[in-house]
This record gives C-alpha cells, sequence and structure tokens, in this order.
C-alpha cells in the first residue's frame, strides 16, 4: 500500500499541532505495517504556482475544443509542477493532508496544490459528460489543527467540505479526519489534553486505514 503525504504546514514538527499528527499517524502506520510505502511532499519545499490563464488554458481548452486545439509552448511548459505531481498521485492509494486551518480553511499553498492537480488529464478525464478518475486514491486523511473550537458540520469550517467537494468531483468520498481543535491558548485553556486527544484519533486512523484497505491492495 502506498501513502502521498502532502504537508502545508510551515513550522517546524515541534510548534505544529497538525505535524505531531502527521508524526503519529506515520508511526503507528509503520509499526503495524512495515511494508507500507510513504512518499513525502513538502508544499514549502515544493511551492505549487498559482493558477494562471497560460495553465487554464493548457488543462481546458483541448477539453472544449477538442482535437481542434494546438497548445503554445508557454502553455505546454505551465504544466511541468502538475505533470510531476501527477507521478506522485498515480502511486498512491491513500493520499494524506497535513494542514492547519487559516481563516477557517487551508492554507493557500494548498488551494495552490489542489487547483493544479484536480485538473483534467492529472486527476481525471471526461468520457461525454461523465468524469472518470485517472488515480487509484481510495481514501484521503485529513490531519488537521485549528485555532478555533469546530463541531461537526459547523458552517464556519470550509476546511473539511472544500477538500470532500473537491476530491469527490474526482470520485474520492471516503474522507477520514483527525482534528487538533483549540489550539489557540487565548480561547482554549486545554490545548495540550486537546492535542493529546487528536493524537490518539490520528493513531486509530492509521489502525483503521490499514484494516479496511489492505486486504484490497496487497
Amino acid at each position: 500500500m502506498k501513502f502521498l503525504h502532502v504537508c502545508a504546514n510551515p513550522k517546524p514538527t515541534e510548534e505544529s499541532a497538525s505535524k505531531q499528527l502527521a508524526t503519529a499517524f506515520f508511526a503507528r502506520l509503520m509499526e503495524l505495517n512495515p511494508e507500507v510505502e510513504i512518499d513525502n511532499i513538502d508544499l514549502y519545499e515544493e511551492k505549487p504556482p498559482y493558477y494562471t490563464y497560460s495553465l487554464f488554458k493548457r488543462f481546458w481548452y483541448p477539453v472544449l475544443q477538442g482535437g481542434e486545439y494546438e497548445p503554445t509552448r508557454e502553455e505546454d511548459a505551465a504544466l511541468h509542477y502538475a505533470n510531476k505531481q501527477k507521478e506522485h498521485l498515480d502511486d498512491a492509494d491513500v493520499l494524506v493532508l497535513t494542514t492547519p486551518m487559516w481563516n477557517f480553511s487551508v492554507p493557500s499553498i494548498l488551494k495552490a496544490w489542489m487547483d493544479q492537480v484536480l485538473s483534467p488529464g492529472i486527476m481525471f478525464e471526461f468520457e461525454g459528460r461523465e468524469v472518470r478518475p485517472l488515480h487509484r486514491i481510495r481514501s484521503i486523511v485529513l490531519l488537521v489543527a485549528s485555532g478555533g473550537i469546530y463541531k461537526e458540520d459547523d458552517e464556519r469550517d470550509a476546511l473539511s467540505s472544500d477538500v470532500r467537494a473537491a476530491f469527490g468531483f474526482v470520485g474520492i468520498t471516503d474522507v477520514r479526519i483527525a482534528w487538533a481543535d483549540g489550539q489557540n491558548p487565548v480561547f482554549s485553556s486545554d490545548c495540550t489534553e486537546r492535542r493529546a486527544l487528536a493524537v490518539e484519533s490520528a493513531e486509530e486512523l492509521a489502525e483503521d486505514i490499514l484494516a479496511d484497505l489492505a486486504p484490497a491492495t496487497a
């Protein structure tokens, strides 16, 4: 089983609750199955470019105009980052996203990465009007930290709803979450306790994902 880990947190691990969840998740994963493969992408070391008009044309004009459209050299060059990410995505069974919540959603650097990969020719193609996935990812593990506290289906939580909607479009509907909320001491006096509970949740997610998916990917 292959895991693609995309990290969107610039902090060192000792200062980052979401990275501590990731450390716990992968430690438990390797403890249970040392043969799993982990491919790591740190978005602050491998920064995605923002979406450009050239990239939009390269992704979408071949779809909209079919074989009649001939991309320019500039448009082909704009595909470089997305094509590199596709190489990682094509081999993954599980996508792990490690991220803080910033302003009620994902950091812009993670949104930029999603804009690169959630595109025709990278993670999906069209068959008529139907979307056909070009990946084999079965599950997403979302490891999140936030300053505030959010109940399930909280309308302020644009982060998990955006991830579910965006990846659901390409056929990934199994999204599992470990969330260290209440991490701002201005709002919560029990930050440490909440983080410890989230670490336990991340370890349990590792156990669950192996139990649920290993037979199908062995």
